[in-house]
């Protein structure tokens, strides 16, 4: 019987038969045949399938590969100082090109019971017409034409209807959400004149980057004359300030005069024995001599003649900041009576037909203040004759989001960078005691 051997690489024997002495005798039977050289032929050639096919079959370009650049990440790949893994791991490593057998058995293709089976109508099929109409549609020819109506559906009123409510009548019923009463109110304009401001002002010749030479020179006068008043309300604002801080330093100094003439007093009294006073001499002396003070009593005055100044010193105070928050609330109701004259005087004029946005009501809405709106000028010596050299301005993200402050549709928010985070608690893992000889 041959012999189905593999030919290594490093074999130097030349191929021979298989020797056998005798076939004649109980040894020559079949079974007693050696095929430790054809199982080991087959083994190894079932491990070339597993890895991948026999080798014997593939071609030269599958199994070599010319390398003209080398790589570099060899060395990062495969360290030098590499430690061995253990045999078991290698071998569980492995993993086979063939895929696994199914475990579930399965009937093969045309393998039948023996029944016919029974014709049954198609259902995996569309008709015709069907198929017609489709064709229709995709040319555009509908036969039905629907026509676009509004939604009339109510998010806030609508009720939910509940199928299954006797079947899990145990689970909390839903809460039908309240619709707010601001909803029914319109948004209020932060306008001073209290006119509905529109969503995209229209700007004047001034805004444009090749104006007129008249509207430049209005707008930069009216801009100029802005950072002028500005700059003098803040110079005005200091002054007070100034003022304000030496008023209380010399309130502070009259204090402790005030506080030094009281000690001197003081010590005045307490020089005087037995009724007799500096340079005053008199013939009989008093049916009744006062005694000396002691200490507890000068400390007593003086506690109280200290809670006096406080509270004389307080009362002024409060009654100083009192009158200065009225006249404060007077200058701003008139201001307020004014605006509101001259608002009804430009609704009667009819000569104010577009809304100032420049101009706000004092009292905004929300917490925080309207941002300010950037100042969108070219200076004389930036404007350029080319619209190749112009550098665009204004950012319509802000503007979208003042127009929005301005029309009342939103209250104005401050930008809180360092939100609160949660604590973490940090502990360390005991696995440094998990540790294996």
């Amino acid at each position: 019987m041959p012999a189905v051997q593999t030919r290594t690489p490093g074999s130097v024997e030349a191929p021979k038969q298989f020797s056998q002495p005798s076939r004649k005798g109980k040894k020559a039977w079949r079974k007693n045949v050696n095929v430790t050289d054809v199982a080991h032929g087959l083994e190894e050639l079932s491990e070339e399938i597993i890895r991948g096919g026999v080798i014997r079959e593939k071609e030269s370009s599958e199994l070599f590969a010319i390398d003209l650049k080398g790589d570099l990440g060899v060395s990062k790949k495969i360290p030098q100082h590499a430690k061995k893994c253990l045999k078991a791991d290698e071998i569980l490593a492995r993993r086979s090109s063939i895929p696994a057998v199914a475990l579930r058995k399965r009937p093969g293709e045309k393998t039948t019971d023996g029944v016919l089976s029974t014709k049954r109508q198609r259902t995996n099929w569309i008709p015709y017409k069907e198929l017609t109409r489709l064709r229709k549609v995709a040319d555009g020819h509908h036969s039905i034409i629907l026509e676009a109506k509004h939604a009339t559906y109510d998010a806030w009123g609508a009720i939910p209807m509940n199928k299954d409510e006797k079947l899990y009548d145990f689970l909390p019923t839903l809460e039908i959400p309240k619709k707010p009463k601001s909803m029914k109110r319109n948004p209020i304009s932060l306008a001073a004149n209290g006119k509905t401001v529109p969503a995209i002002p229209k700007p004047n010749g001034g805004y444009s980057y090749n104006p007129l030479s008249t509207d430049y020179e209005a707008r930069l006068a009216e801009e100029s004359a802005k950072a002028l008043e500005s700059e003098r309300q803040r110079i005005v604002a200091e002054e007070m300030e100034r003022r304000k801080q030496d008023a209380a330093a010399r309130s502070a100094a009259e204090a402790e005069a005030a506080e030094e003439r009281a000690d001197m007093s003081e010590w005045e009294e307490d020089s005087e024995w037995e009724g007799f006073q500096s340079g005053v001499e008199d013939e009989r002396p008093s049916t009744k001599q006062p005694g000396r003070k002691t200490q507890a009593q000068r400390n007593r005055i003086k506690r109280r003649k200290e809670e006096e100044r406080l509270a004389k010193h307080k009362a002024a105070m409060k009654l100083k900041r009192t009158q200065e928050e009225r006249i404060k609330e007077i200058a701003h109701e008139i201001k307020d009576q004014e605006q509101e004259k001259a608002s009804l005087a430009g609704d009667n004029s009819g000569t104010d037909n577009e809304t100032d946005v420049t101009r706000l009501r004092r009292k905004q809405l929300g917490k925080f203040k309207l941002p300010e709106k950037d100042l969108e000028l070219v200076l004389p010596d930036e404007l350029e004759e080319s619209l190749r050299l112009l550098k665009p301005e204004g950012n319509l993200l802000k503007d979208r989001y003042r127009s929005m402050l301005v029309r009342g549709k939103v209250e104005s928010r401050r930008h809180i960078p360092f939100r609160k985070l949660a604590k973490r608690k940090l502990t360390e893992k005991w696995t440094h005691k998990d540790f294996v000889l």
